[in-house]
């Protein structure tokens, strides 16, 4: 069998989330490697502005601001995509929230709020562009966990019960549509100093203890989860499925660093 390329060219994605942080940086790297993309949103002005760097920097792209907790704005999204690049081989799911509260005093709406993003959400965009995939027997499809998909760090409990379901999920659509040609992956990012997170990480006890327990002794640079999710995005992975890939300097493989 021939070496399967890791080039994008002729391939559209859609990167949900992908106007800030993981998602933007994952959304500019598949567009380096010859992608169209879509980097969407609820903020349009911040779709907008995603769009017009990767078209800057010679990639084909539009703006088309989408809101995961409605099923019309992604069937929309879907449609507008299509219209636009007349198919959609590819979809990343990085829309992510998260608020650091001791569990006791975690509300109703806190909870409803973080799991509607991060699971719900991811979860409504792979039905919606599963479909489509399905339709057409091929589809890769990226979704972002995280390290607390497999750890649990301290008083973010919906944040780790979300991403463990984000992992389960990934691997439950794996079973389903691998069959079909639809290869569902997730990456689990180690910790990555983002506008999301940085008010848990500078000049913290939180920030230094993250750096202890990883191997490496930093914070990862968003760039280097851009290799990751361009295997993960091509004809290389076609044989890989159900799998969640750490991308998070051995942190998960840690135990004592010294």
């Amino acid at each position: 069998m021939p070496y399967a390329p890791l080039a994008l060219t002729s391939k559209t994605a859609v990167v949900v989330g992908g106007t800030s942080g993981i998602g933007l940086a994952i959304a500019k790297g598949l567009a380096q490697a010859g992608a169209n993309v879509v980097p969407t949103g609820r903020r349009a002005e911040l779709a907008q502005s995603a769009a017009a760097d990767i078209k800057a920097a010679g990639g084909k792209s539009f703006a088309a601001p989408c809101d995961v907790s409605n099923r019309a704005s992604i069937d929309a999204l879907l449609a507008a995509t299509i219209a636009e690049f007349g198919s959609v081989e590819i979809l990343v799911n990085s829309a992510g929230t998260t608020k650091r509260t001791p569990s006791l005093d975690v509300t109703e709406a806190e909870w409803n709020n973080i799991i509607e993003v991060n699971l719900s959400g991811t979860f409504r965009a792979c039905q919606v562009f599963g479909r489509h995939m399905i339709e057409r027997k091929y589809g890769r499809i990226i979704n972002i966990a995280s390290v607390a998909s497999h750890l649990a760090l301290f008083e973010v409990a919906a944040y780790c019960a979300s991403k463990g379901a984000v992992g389960m999920l990934t691997k439950a659509l794996a079973v389903e549509w691998g069959k079909y040609g639809v290869c569902v992956n997730a990456i689990a990012p180690g910790v990555y100093r983002t506008d999301l997170n940085a008010g848990l990480l500078d000049g913290t006890a939180r920030g230094a203890e993250f750096k202890l327990r990883n191997p490496m002794g930093r914070f990862g640079q968003l760039g280097e989860l851009i290799g990751a999710a361009i295997f993960l995005a091509s004809e290389s992975a076609s044989y890989t499925n159900g799998h969640i890939l750490a991308v998070d300097g051995g942190m998960l493989a840690s135990g004592v660093n010294q």
